[in-house]
Formats: structure tokens, sequence, C-alpha cells
């Protein structure tokens, strides 16, 4: 299938990053990486949820439009491949879980007068890990503001993501289940994603496939 914009998108430490990556090196494709390691938000949210949910969200919401809109004009005029590791619906996917009732509201009104102004994937990619091989990686990964992150919050996040998969027929998205491979560490299993992402075609809504040793 033809692909001008494709997402990598998965809950935190799904490896999204690490795909978007490899595919980029391979296909010499262009990048959009989420920026969150200079957000001074992030750390605090760890440590005080109730506190800082709400700036987080916003400080993401904000930097992720400023990084798309500034693409809009490429994505528009040239017929480059671009690759990303977030798509911006999941500022949305994140606040449902993290805000309170009142926050949300506000801040779905600032999300939907952004979002149709935004370009739409040629193909959603969800890598699935269970929320404890997440947790797994994100201890391995090792950063020192991700260490207090709970089962609970993951399973939080994968179901959020889950909802909106399911009423999403705007675009295909491609499920797939990584749950016993390692594309990270293992070539073969990554030519296997990658085989399944570009060499078969997707139709609109979800597509799952489940990735055997």
């Amino acid at each position: 299938m033809d692909i001008n914009y494709l997402v990598i998108e998965g809950n935190i430490g799904s490896g999204k990053t690490s795909l978007t990556k490899l595919i980029a090196s391979d296909y010499g494709a262009r990048v959009l990486l989420e920026g969150f390691e200079d957000n001074p938000f992030l750390p605090k949210f760890y440590q005080q949820q109730d506190k800082y949910a709400f700036p987080l969200e916003m400080s993401f919401l904000a930097d992720r439009y400023n990084q798309l809109s500034r693409n809009i004009r490429d994505f528009e005029l040239f017929s480059s491949f671009w690759v990303s590791d977030y798509y911006f619906a999941k500022s949305l996917i994140f606040a449902q879980t993290t805000l309170n009732n009142d926050e949300y509201n506000l801040y779905h009104r600032f999300f939907q007068i952004i979002y149709d102004k935004l370009p739409k994937p040629d193909l959603y990619v969800y890598l699935h890990l269970s929320p404890e091989n997440l947790l797994k990686n994100i201890r391995k990964r090792g950063r020192n503001y991700e260490q207090s992150i709970k089962l609970e919050y993951l399973s939080q996040i994968e179901n959020g993501y889950f909802s909106y998969l399911r009423q999403q027929h705007d675009f295909p998205i491609l499920l797939i289940d990584t749950n016993k491979v390692d594309f990270v560490g293992n070539e073969q299993d990554y030519k296997k994603i990658r085989g399944i992402i570009f060499d078969k075609k997707h139709a609109p809504g979800i597509n799952r496939v489940i990735l055997n040793e």
C-alpha cells in the first residue's frame, strides 16, 4: 500500500520509538518523534499526579500541535514518507485517564479545535504489549521519573487506547501483538513486522495480527 504518513503508536514502554527509528533508517523517511524529555511537568506528574496532570496534558497538547503544525506544509506539498512515534489523538487518550471531569471537559474543547486541522495517517500501527511486559521494559530502560509507574496506570492507558481504536474508522489501524517477539533485539522479528506493515493491504478500522516466536 502507498504510505506517506505512518504512525507507530503504543503504550509506555511498547517500543514505538525504537520501531519508528528502525523504519525511518531503512526507508530514508522523515521522522517525527515526540519531545517529552524536556517537559518540566513530567517528572512532577509521576510524583503528584493530581496536582500536575492538567499542566502536563496541556503542555503536551501544545507541544504536539506546534510540532505537527510546523510540518503540515510538507505533508501537503510533498510526497515524502513520514513516520512518527505518536498520533495527536494520544493527547485525548491520556487526558481521559489523568484528568478529573471538569479538567477533561475543558481540555476536550481545546483538543477539538485543533484535531480536525491536522493530517490523518495513511496507516496507524499500534504495538500491543501486556502491562506486565510494558513494566519490564520501563524498568529496563531505567528512566528515573518512570520508576513509580504502576501496572494499574498502564492498564488504564491501554483501555483508553482500545476504546479509541474501536471507534476509529477514518484510516487503517494495524494492531500488532508483540508479546512473544523482540523486534529491537532480533532482526528477523523486526523484518516480520516491517513486512506486515508494508507488504499487505489494510482496510479502514482495526486489522489485528498476533506474532508468535
